[in-house]
């Protein structure tokens, strides 16, 4: 299921209507994931005691209105106050009855979580019986350890089942299932395995929910950001039967889907009636505009087009074949004007003073304006273009380019950003091929190319992965074969536009570490390594 974080009554409704559904077709047990009454994550919603008392109260009245099920088992993920602390829990419904719960013992306090900062970690198994199985429940981090899993099977467990809130990042499909299934050897009992689905703020939770049997072998898997209902079949010997399993998708589909979702979530739960891109003719806001029809549709995505004199005539006629071609609203707004007011208006000032960066990032920040003046105007959300290599080293404008409510591809490096493209291309021929083969420009004076100031990017995306995601320092960037210069240069960038970041709205995260909550670095430091 797609929870919304504190739509109390929307996500008890979610949870009823699933266990419609269950009960029609004769299941026993109904799996939500974790924290489902609420959303995950509630972040500091869950200090409020008002939220702790108003889910305690939702949970109450679903409870009552699942009683008509009989026979029905729901498990539902909330938040639960005790003597003891805060805990992170799930309890089990049936017939008008919560027959059992329990409290999360591992409390994952990593990369995007913070649950230390919440709940109390619980420290007894949870086993119920259906249909003569009893079960072992488990809620997400739990499944990541040994612990709590043996603790469960000595309890008396034959099957296990997790509750997830698991975000998506690459190659986080397979990560899971090597995960789990040192968890079915270990144990020697079968698991089922739900996640979340949807896009909250930065995360995308992309579902993928399945059941491994006790080689680990997976009997039943449902698709990747998608919501849905699997019904999975257990045996005697409390083993998944052998069910539909969904094909896996390759890792640039993976990405591009976690993009669609995140942008359609974010919009869609936020309420903004739709979205305005700045389009250049350049890669980075052909692959946002792309991923914005494909989540809201044609008729809520409007492309501006806004050319300096710098501007080359290929992007005018590029950008525009783009926005035909999606189906777009297409709107074309010079700056020269706007760039001639700012010039007359600075002359004094800036008497005796020769050009630089000061003069590009005025025409910026004159796009940053109109955008936000479109975007007053009509309610709509500008989604900002900027990719995470260009974040990284801080090629980007602080309330020019970066200016708007959502950076769709922030955690996008550079060069994902062209298979991303092309993957889309792929499913239909969209973005014109000279966006994909010409030199990346920012397009802010003649002749002006990305590279004329940053490493190649494969270069610099080799460099950040190792620095940012791997935490490598640059000494071992430089023993791996990295140029030195392209080592210091890149490092020093990270550092120094930490302000810049900390400004740019928020964006989907793809990679196991995006520049958000997941990177915690101080803007006032002098360390360099």
């Amino acid at each position: 299921m797609n929870p919304v974080v504190g739509d109390l009554s929307g996500n008890a409704e979610l949870i009823y209507l699933a266990a419609t559904v269950a009960h029609e077709a004769g299941a026993k047990l109904l799996l939500t994931p974790e924290l489902a009454l609420t959303g995950y994550p509630p972040e500091d919603l869950l200090l409020r005691p008002a939220f702790i008392a108003a889910a305690a109260s939702t949970l109450e009245q679903l409870r009552q209105r699942l009683a008509a099920y009989t026979g029905l088992s729901v498990v539902v993920g909330h938040p639960l106050q005790t003597e003891r602390g805060l805990h992170n829990a799930a309890s089990v419904l049936r017939d008008g009855a919560t027959v059992a719960t329990y409290a999360k013992h591992k409390l994952p306090n990593h990369e995007v979580f913070d649950e230390v900062r919440y709940f109390t970690p619980g420290t007894e198994p949870c086993i119920f019986d259906i249909e003569g199985c009893p079960i072992g429940l488990l809620l997400c981090e739990d499944a990541w350890h040994p612990g709590p899993a043996m603790q469960a099977k000595e309890a008396g467990a034959r099957l296990l089942v997790s509750l997830n809130a698991s975000p998506y990042h690459l190659h986080k499909e397979r990560l899971r299932l090597d995960v789990l299934r040192h968890q079915t050897e270990a144990t020697q009992l079968a698991l089922v395995y739900v996640n979340a689905v949807g896009g909250q703020d930065e995360l995308v939770f992309d579902g993928g929910s399945f059941a491994l049997n006790a080689d680990g072998l997976v009997a039943t898997s449902m698709p990747q950001f998608e919501s849905g209902i699997g019904l999975v079949e257990i045996d005697a010997e409390a083993q998944p039967k052998l069910g539909t399993i969904a094909k896996s998708a390759i890792l640039e589909s993976q990405a591009y889907s976690a993009l669609v979702l995140g942008v359609r979530d974010y919009v869609q739960k936020n309420g903004f009636p739709g979205v305005i891109i700045g389009l250049s003719g350049g890669v980075d806001s052909a692959l946002v505009l792309t991923v914005a029809v494909d989540a809201l549709g044609a008729d809520r995505v409007r492309a501006v087009m806004m050319p300096s004199p710098y501007t080359a005539d290929i992007s005018w006629i590029d950008a525009k074949a783009l926005a035909d071609n999606m189906g777009v609203q297409y709107d074309e707004i010079p700056i020269q004007a706007p760039m001639a007011a700012f010039e007359h208006a600075l002359a004094e000032q800036f008497a005796g003073l020769a050009s630089d960066t000061t003069e590009e990032n005025i025409q910026a920040r004159v796009r940053g304006t109109l955008l936000m003046a479109l975007s007053n105007k009509t309610g709509r959300l500008v989604l900002t273009t900027g990719n995470k290599s260009e974040m990284a080293v801080g090629y980007c404008t602080l309330y020019g380019d970066m200016a708007g409510g959502f950076a769709v591809i922030k955690d996008i490096p550079k060069t994902l950003v062209y298979a991303l493209c092309a993957y889309r291309n792929r499913i239909a021929s969209v973005i014109p091929e000279r966006i994909l083969t010409r030199a990346p420009s920012a397009e802010l004076r003649p002749d002006q190319t990305d590279q004329d100031s940053l490493p190649p990017y494969d270069v610099l995306d080799g460099i950040l992965e190792g620095y940012m995601e791997k935490n490598q320092s640059s000494t071992e960037l430089i023993e791996q074969g990295f140029d030195e210069a392209s080592v210091r240069k890149v490092t020093r960038l990270i550092k120094l536009n930490e302000y810049k970041r900390r400004q740019a709205p928020p964006g989907v995260r793809v990679t196991t570490r995006a520049f958000g909550r997941d990177w915690r670095y101080p803007i006032t430091s002098r360390f360099l390594a």
